[in-house]
């Protein structure tokens, strides 16, 4: 089996680490933190102490950062994945950052002599954890073929995006919109509960109309309709509101860059920021729905 650095053990690599460790490969685990490391090492993975020690004769690297900063830093710092890892290993960044900062790295590992694709992921900690996520992969075809055995591993559903930084394009676009009709299934359910509609029966009238989408109907933000819905658990994440607003400026952020119109796209940002500010980051991002109902 293939020799893979794994680096970020955080609530979505942990789960994705664990699952190349099962399915037979020999993964060596790095983070800041040693629980997390203890805890893949569980599901028998390798820890190291350092990024040198991690990427020790692995011909893969895959990593799971926090921000655009992080992956430069890991990678192309002094002490970096690039300064240790053998020519020609492939990295694989599956954090969600910038799309330019996903150019640049690709751009600098290529100068160096290293294939690297940007796989951003769709799915939250329990996809993480179940090895059902999406990724979103951009890079070059040979890259991503190189990748692709890996990412089944770690997800039901790979997609090649297209060149360096599509995959982060796909996945911010994806969120915005994941982001807006949230924000519009959370209206919907409180206009209807203020007219007197409770929220199973609009459930399931909207749920086989028009109005139907994947916020309603796996995800209801309404308690009772959907059971594994975290709006059944008083909102916990799931994908935090905290994560949803970082995606969302991400994707505002590439909207100024391109001069693309996205007015309900930065309308979204503001009702997360707000919730944001006002101390709920913490919650699901479902969980603009009590904003919504005056609650917060």
């Amino acid at each position: 089996m293939t020799k893979i650095a794994f680096i970020g053990l955080g609530n979505m690599g942990s789960g994705m680490c664990c699952n190349l460790a099962k399915a037979g490969h020999d993964v060596c685990a790095f983070d800041l933190n040693p629980e997390a490391v203890a805890q893949v090492e569980a599901a028998g993975a390798t820890g190291a102490t350092s990024v040198a020690e991690a990427v020790s004769g692995a011909k893969i690297v895959v990593s799971m950062l926090p921000a655009g900063k992080h992956v430069m830093s890991v990678y192309f710092g002094e002490d970096g994945v690039a300064a240790h890892a053998a020519p020609g290993t492939l990295f694989l960044d599956c954090s969600t950052v910038a799309v330019e900062d996903a150019r640049q790295a690709a751009a600098q590992a290529t100068e160096a002599g290293f294939p690297m694709v940007d796989a951003p992921v769709s799915g939250g900690t329990a996809a993480a954890d179940a090895g059902t996520l999406t990724f979103m992969v951009g890079g070059p075809e040979a890259a991503f073929a190189q990748a692709k055995p890996l990412l089944e591993i770690m997800g039901k559903n790979v997609f090649h995006a297209g060149a360096s930084g599509n995959g982060q394009v796909a996945k911010i676009a994806n969120n915005m919109l994941l982001g807006i009709s949230m924000i519009g299934t959370c209206e919907a359910f409180n206009l209807a509960e203020k007219l007197g509609l409770d929220a199973q029966t609009f459930f399931d009238i909207s749920s086989t109309a028009s109005g139907q989408c994947w916020s309603m109907t796996s995800y209801c933000p309404a308690p009772g309709p959907v059971p594994t819905a975290p709006s059944n658990r008083d909102y916990q994440p799931g994908f935090a509101a905290a994560m949803m607003l970082k995606d969302l400026r991400l994707a505002m952020g590439a909207a100024d860059g391109a001069d693309a119109n996205t007015p309900l796209g930065r309308h979204a940002a503001e009702i997360y920021t707000r919730l944001d500010e006002s101390g709920h980051g913490g919650l699901d991002f479902s969980g603009v729905m009590k904003q919504i109902q005056g609650e917060l």
